[in-house]
């Protein structure tokens, strides 16, 4: 059949019109259109900002500076000591509700819209230094946040829809925004000439990224020495890469709200918490497999690979973690999914036409969608949950009503005995609590404070050991949320949501 090529589309010898449209172009089409839906969805969850989790440390946070930029002590404890929550984003929120008078939580939201727009852009960025075809931005940022396992893992520094839509007001979301940009940024100064500014710059980012979020720190730093490896840079470049080196060290050596290089100590601290990230890692991250069969022509290719080496480097931390017991390294695993990730959502673009690029489409269509269901839980923060089907719902989990009501007679500054996850939440409005509600290594007596709560909420503690822990550390209320206390010197003032009762100390 002799085949004519028109404006409008191909025609056949029997003058039939068939459409001019390319598979391409409806694949890139539905990939956007996705992307976009998506993005919808986490802009609804900004406006809601859904209350669970680490969000009351934050919002302690950004309290402590508000009041007192300059030296806003502990910010869960009522005590004169540094914290790595104050970072260079954190201060800058801090100046933000300072200034504006914006409460808390709205300034929170401003930082969720800043963090995920950050994170978009920084991806966008990334995925054009890794494919040049169009479809890369939106495949990525799929494959970034559906293609993880089928049990969602909500843990901070993870890009999952629905651990994501948890925590895009945290600092790990703004701090891998961040890296996405830097990553491509320090592509670009690999691939072309770029002066002593341009990596001077680069090494400050790379501090600010590391104060932000030290964990996603970690990432961001494979990311970058696999970028430097998949370039084999030449000699001219070394010089300017290692002032920019010095140049992020001394920055790191010189914030002054907390000693950066004095947590390389705080591993074995946090060993208990991060336990959990090594369990139950088939159900939580097997569509990651695809990035990882993805991954091997990439390194048949080229054994220096920035995805694969990163992959790599990932993989190496993860395991040394899991090895020696220092758990809290297992943070480091979007080191080994993010290159995944990217491998898979590039791997379709890359692999020619026919059979070969219908089959990774076909894979990677099917791993989003399973993804997709895996996190649909996500869609109670944008309807209300009681409106979700049943399938549905099963997957979504409750938010926490909040501590608002107890501003009514607890003002800033006053400190709470509370334990569990009301003192992770009551310093998001002000006040202080005895025990820390997240471990604290710069608290020399954390585990002094945390005793004396025990102490007071167990059956049996005489009055006068609680009259002695309440002059103390100065305690004013007590809430107690699971019905407990018997001490007739305490005065109920107010009943939460929930069941709470907040006491007034004699």
């Amino acid at each position: 059949m002799t085949v004519r090529f028109s404006p409008s589309g191909v025609s056949g010898k029997d003058g039939t019109r068939r459409s001019g449209i390319r598979p391409g172009t409806v694949g890139r089409a539905v990939a956007t259109g996705a992307a976009w839906l998506v993005l919808v969805l986490l802009t609804v969850v900004v406006v809601r900002l859904p209350w669970i989790g680490d969000l009351g440390i934050h919002a302690a946070t950004v309290q402590r500076l508000r009041h007192a930029p300059l030296d806003p002590g502990n910010p869960l404890v009522d005590a004169d000591t540094p914290s790595p929550y104050y970072s260079p984003w954190m201060l800058l929120l801090g100046g933000v509700a300072r200034v504006t008078g914006l409460d808390v939580f709205v300034v929170l939201r401003l930082a969720a819209a800043a963090g995920l727009v950050l994170l978009v852009t920084g991806v966008w960025r990334y995925a054009r230094t890794l494919s040049a075809h169009r479809a890369a931005p939106a495949l990525a940022l799929l494959s970034l946040l559906l293609l993880w396992g089928t049990t969602p893992l909500l843990w901070s520094g993870f890009l999952g829809l629905h651990s994501l839509a948890l925590t895009v007001a945290y600092p790990s979301t703004f701090t891998l925004g961040l890296a996405f940009h830097f990553w491509a940024w320090l592509t670009g100064a690999l691939r072309g000439p770029a002066g002593w500014p341009v990596w001077t710059g680069l090494g400050v980012l790379w501090a600010v990224i590391l104060l932000c979020h030290q964990f996603s720190g970690v990432v961001a730093s494979a990311g970058a020495v696999a970028t430097v490896v998949a370039a084999r840079p030449g000699r001219a470049v070394w010089p300017r890469l290692g002032a920019g080196l010095l140049v992020g060290v001394a920055v790191l050596g010189a914030w002054p709200y907390y000693g950066f290089f004095a947590l390389m100590g705080a591993g074995d601290g946090l060993a208990d918490v991060h336990r959990v990230l090594y369990e139950d890692l088939p159900a939580r991250f097997w569509l990651v497999l695809l990035g990882a069969a993805a991954l091997v022509p990439r390194w048949r290719r080229d054994h220096r690979d920035p995805l694969v080496v990163f992959c790599t480097l990932g993989v190496l931390i993860v395991a040394a973690g899991w090895l020696t017991g220092r758990y809290s390294w297992g943070r480091a695993l979007p080191a080994v999914t993010i290159p995944a990730q990217l491998a898979a959502a590039t791997a379709v673009l890359e692999a020619g036409r026919g059979r070969a690029r219908a089959a990774w489409a076909v894979l990677l269509t099917g791993a989003l969608l399973a993804g997709g269901w895996a996190q649909a839980g996500m869609l109670g923060y944008v309807v209300p949950a009681d409106a979700l089907p049943g399938a549905v719902a099963d997957k979504y989990r409750p938010t926490w009503p909040g501590y608002g009501w107890l501003t009514r007679d607890v003002r800033y500054g006053d400190v709470v005995m509370a334990e569990g996850r009301v003192a992770r939440q009551v310093p998001a409005y002000g006040p202080y609590t005895v025990a820390p509600g997240y471990p604290d290594f710069f608290l020399p007596d954390e585990e002094r404070r945390t005793a004396a709560t025990r102490a007071y909420f167990a059956a049996g503690t005489p009055a006068s050991e609680r009259r002695r822990t309440e002059r103390e550390y100065g305690v004013r209320w007590v809430v107690d949320h699971r019905g407990v206390l018997e001490d007739p010197a305490l005065r109920p003032v107010a009943r939460g949501p929930r069941g709470e009762v907040l006491y007034a100390v004699p």
